[in-house]
């Protein structure tokens, strides 16, 4: 039975030279692949061709179970147009319903996540009721790990279910602007708003990912700060999602927490330098993460 279970969306990314399967827990299976870690990934895909084209992708990655990626005859496929700026930040412009609206809770996600030790969850595939009830049905019945990827897309998301997802989470994953929102901008130091967080929902680690300023984690009481690893930027998709991939592979090695921190901004910063939210490790990453 894997070891983690990622749960949420697939679709492919729109660029103007091309396209690219994507979807924050797709991206984040995919690198816990890449570090030999045993991962399912569950989703949805429509009945047509670019579903196929995705479970043909996910087969080719060793991601692709029968059990765990349903088809979807009421959506279509999700096409998302990615846009990036000078700097090479992107945005999306998500297109709803699509077939990972449309997951259903079955016996094979169940014992899946029952067996699991750890599921990562994201905001995104929250959208609709039939995937939020799906998930908060898993994450109810499992005693895994429930790492939950913030990953604000607006309008996608209430605040409402944000906090139900959050109340829900041991460890949170956020970025800086997420963090804004969530816990408050502000003229007040960063670490104070992250134990006032913490007061409210009760996590054991919140991760607040700094981009090229690296990352700050509160964990088991105490602060961990990495500065980052500055890059000339390919683009940022996928950077996140590297991040968090690789703490989650040391926490469940129970690697000391500075040691991971650092490593997972120099993953991410790695990821960013370029294009695509999954390359191949090179030899300096590999050798970091002793694969």
């Amino acid at each position: 039975m894997n070891t983690v279970l990622c749960f949420g969306e697939i679709l492919w990314d729109t660029f103007e030279d091309g396209k690219k399967a994507g979807g924050a827990p797709m991206n984040v299976a995919m690198h816990l692949k890449q570090q030999k870690v045993d991962v399912g990934f569950a989703s949805s895909v429509g009945s047509d061709r670019s579903g196929d084209e995705l479970v043909e992708f996910l087969k080719k990655n060793d991601l692709f179970s029968d059990s765990l990626i349903q088809h979807s005859d009421r959506y279509p496929t999700c096409e998302v147009t990615v846009e990036l700026d000078a700097n090479q930040h992107a945005t999306y412009i998500i297109p709803q319903p699509v077939s990972w609206d449309d997951i259903e809770l079955s016996s094979f996600l169940e014992h899946a996540a029952v067996h699991a030790s750890a599921v990562i969850f994201g905001s995104l595939a929250c959208r609709s009721e039939v995937s939020r009830d799906t998930l908060l049905n898993l994450l109810d019945e499992t005693q895994a790990l429930k790492v939950f990827d913030v990953n604000l897309r607006a309008p996608h998301y209430t605040l409402q279910t944000i906090e139900t997802l959050t109340a829900k989470a041991d460890v949170i994953k956020m970025n800086e602007d997420e963090a804004d929102l969530l816990i408050g901008g502000g003229n007040g130091h960063l670490r104070e708003k992250i134990e006032e967080f913490r007061s409210k929902y009760h996590p054991k680690t919140i991760c607040v990912t700094r981009g090229e300023h690296g990352a700050i984690v509160w964990h088991d009481h105490e602060f961990y700060e990495s500065p980052g690893c500055p890059v000339q930027v390919g683009d940022t998709v996928g950077a996140g999602d590297s991040f968090l991939a690789t703490f989650v592979a040391g926490l469940l090695k129970n690697e000391p927490m500075q040691q991971l921190v650092d490593k997972a901004c120099s993953v991410g910063s790695f990821v960013a330098s370029q294009r695509g939210a999954n390359p191949p490790y090179d030899d300096k990453i590999k050798k970091l993460l002793g694969l």
